[in-house]
């Protein structure tokens, strides 16, 4: 059975390409929950109007990212920390510490889109990147200091 991806899946496609899958697996899983539907003319035009839509969506997307990307280049986040000898910390910064301390400046964004290699365990100054929609990438200056 030939269907047209609606949107992006990681195994199967990119949105808009046309596969061939059989035929239980289209009307069981990819039909029901909108991944996919049946590759007929009146579909093909529908995926032109949908792509026309998704790119409008990405841009505005990207837009709003861009603005978010220059407040974060302007904060500066204090985290305190209880430190042992050494000035190694009792525990560690995390994503959810460094989207806590942004919430409280006003900027909520969700702590799955902070990268941080691995939990901050150490006294110092660090740009942590973030990753925004439309592929844009953020950085917030993070301060660890001693309580």
């Amino acid at each position: 059975m030939k269907v047209i991806l609606r949107q992006d899946h990681g195994k199967l496609g990119k949105l808009g390409d046309v596969l061939d899958v059989k035929d239980g697996y289209a009307r069981n899983f990819l039909i029901p929950r909108n991944i996919a539907f049946l590759a007929t003319d009146n579909a093909v035009k529908m995926l032109d109007e949908e792509k026309k839509q998704n790119a409008r969506r990405v841009e505005k997307e990207k837009v709003g990212s861009e603005k978010l990307a220059a407040e974060l280049e302007k904060v500066s986040l204090n985290i305190q920390m209880k430190v042992g000898e050494d000035d190694k910390l009792f525990g560690s910064v995390t994503s959810q510490m460094i989207a806590d301390g942004l919430q409280e400046k006003g900027i909520t964004i969700d702590k799955r889109i902070i990268e941080l290699e691995e939990p901050i365990k150490a006294l110092g100054i660090y740009d942590v990147p973030v990753k925004l929609p439309g592929g844009v990438q953020g950085k917030v200056k993070v301060w660890v200091v001693r309580e």
